[in-house]
């Protein structure tokens, strides 16, 4: 590969697309060229790239030659069609969707947590779920102070995680709930507007979702536990960006609070904000466009041995989705320079 590699971004029109633009340009990525590709309804539109625009290009099979990165983030069934054309081309995909991350030939890495896995991948690196990807960023630091057994998560994900359209069903709905209008549901199973739903993904055959079983196998496989239990519960709230979670962890030998508190704070990509005397926390509505895990609430869970309680925000379309797929990229650079 390249010191200055050629990078395509399949899906650029997408809102996680768009974000991966503004991180490549934001980061300084050193990339000799940056291709927009995106369906053939798109091609032809300006997207924003640094001080400048990409014209998009229609995505085909010949779209990867001569490519040497592309970050994927058009949906499953896109990144299964263009996976052979974009590695056989000699590129390697590195992709958002949930397409790959659970095949035993594919790393499914958060560089924070386990970089060193890119090293045994075979043209596709895969980019975990949004709320995995924040979990294991703050579950690390305090796993090097005593191994896990135990994760109890329960998520508050913003509209944002379902796509531009679902954000825009948000502003909608409240405008039309604030009116004393019909509200028009489209993008969820029910309204978004002042509620939540207990519903992201669908349902499988023991009552959990798809998103709640990829948050416990995925954990597992990134952090190179398959013995770690965790349990969640997925929520979608009327937040547009930013994912919020809380979490109860159990260690397999007590972990003291000021050493999780120095553990956290010395961690990479996290910022510990913890200052309930001055009602200081992390909130979705304030770290919207932030590139950090901020962790906070944090405090001894007494109903278990060994047991934390904490409260983790991040801006899903950041870290959860084009920051850690550009840091990946990043990782690749570094193997061979």
């Amino acid at each position: 590969m390249p010191s200055n590699p050629v990078v395509a971004v399949a899906g650029a029109t997408g809102a996680v697309g768009v974000e991966m633009l503004k991180v490549l340009a934001g980061r300084s990525f050193p990339a000799s060229r940056v291709i927009a590709l995106a369906s053939s309804r798109s091609a032809g539109k300006r997207v924003p790239f640094g001080a400048g625009e990409l014209v998009v290009e229609e995505m085909t099979s010949s779209s990867f030659e001569g490519v040497d990165i592309a970050l994927f983030s058009a949906g499953a069934d896109v990144s299964r069609r263009f996976r052979d054309a974009a590695t056989n081309a000699g590129c390697v995909m590195i992709d958002n969707s949930s397409a790959f991350r659970m095949d035993d030939d594919v790393p499914l890495v958060v560089p924070e947590v386990n970089p060193g896995d890119v090293g045994w991948h075979s043209g596709v690196v895969a980019n975990p779920n949004c709320s995995t990807i924040q979990m294991v960023v703050a579950l690390k630091p305090l796993a090097d102070i005593a191994p896990i057994t135990r994760v109890v998560v329960a998520t508050y994900q913003a509209a944002s995680g379902a796509g531009q359209a679902a954000m825009d069903e948000l502003y909608t709905q409240s405008r039309e709930f604030l009116a004393g209008q019909e509200l028009h549901v489209r993008h969820f199973a029910h309204r978004i507007a002042f509620n939540c739903i207990p519903h992201i993904d669908v349902f499988l055959g023991d009552g959990s979702t798809k998103e709640e079983w990829k948050m416990v196998v995925e954990t597992q496989k990134i952090m190179h536990a398959p013995e770690i239990r965790v349990a969640a519960t997925c929520v979608r709230v009327p937040v547009l960006r930013c994912h919020s979670e809380s979490i109860a962890v159990e260690f397999s030998a007590p972990v003291a609070l000021d050493a999780a508190r120095d553990a956290l704070r010395a961690a990479s990509g996290v910022t510990l904000i913890d200052d309930p005397a001055e009602s200081s926390y992390p909130m979705p509505a304030l770290l919207e466009g932030t590139d950090e895990v901020f962790v906070g609430r944090l405090r001894a869970d007494g109903s278990v041995p060994n047991g934390l309680q904490l409260w983790c925000v991040a801006d899903q379309l950041r870290k959860g989705a084009a920051l850690n797929a550009v840091q990946i990229a990043e990782l690749l650079l570094q193997r061979y320079y």
